[in-house]
């Protein structure tokens, strides 16, 4: 339980549901209700493919370039935690992606609202990683596709919302919120790469 709890929080910190609140309601500015939920829609389905395909393949492709786990482990705690710096100090999701909106609906549901706002290079990563915990099963990647799934559900949900929430909070509390979680990340990538450094010196 300990160990789902720890990589549920990890997908949780790098998809950030909460920073993605401003991207949508930057990308969505102006449009009918009915027309910015489906480009939520879109979205989420966009990313949990995106990510889907990372669960399903990294393995395949670890194995392929003969890439040792522990190895990979601590490589991609490397990335999370320089991911985890860009959350803490680096720009808001809203300032990094409000000048990069698309045209049609559908462009702005793929960029940069599912990728690269929910489905980021720190999220791929992520989904590889935390399946790669133990050797190749499907049913580790079941869990993992069940945890993105929840999460990306609990996403769809805030951003059929979003026009509540950041009323509440705001665009800084939403800036705010996202640093915590950076801060959250960094421990979280930190541990991670103790605990790898630890199965090599024990090997």
């Amino acid at each position: 339980m300990e160990r789902w709890l720890t990589e549920f929080v990890k997908l949780w910190v790098v998809i950030d549901p909460i920073g993605t609140l401003p991207v949508f309601l930057a990308v969505t500015a102006g449009m009918a209700k009915g027309a910015a939920r489906r480009v939520a829609l879109q979205a989420t389905l966009v990313a949990f493919l995106v990510l889907t395909f990372f669960i399903l393949l990294g393995q395949i492709m670890l194995r392929a370039m003969e890439i040792e786990l522990t190895s990979f482990q601590i490589a991609g705690n490397i990335v999370l935690f320089l991911f985890a710096l860009t959350m803490i100090f680096g720009e808001s999701k809203l300032e990094e992606d409000e000048k990069l909106l698309g045209t049609s609906d559908l462009e702005k549901a793929v960029y940069p609202l599912a990728i690269p706002s929910i489905a980021s290079p720190g999220a791929m990563l992520t989904v590889m990683t935390v399946t790669d915990n133990s050797s190749f099963s499907l049913a580790e990647q079941g869990e993992t596709l069940v945890q993105v799934s929840v999460i990306l559900g609990v996403l769809l949900v805030l951003l059929f919302c979003a026009s509540h929430i950041i009323a509440v909070i705001g665009n800084a509390g939403a800036s705010v919120i996202s640093r915590v979680m950076g801060l959250i990340l960094a421990s979280v990538a930190v541990d991670g790469i103790v605990k790898a450094a630890r199965v090599i010196i024990a090997g």
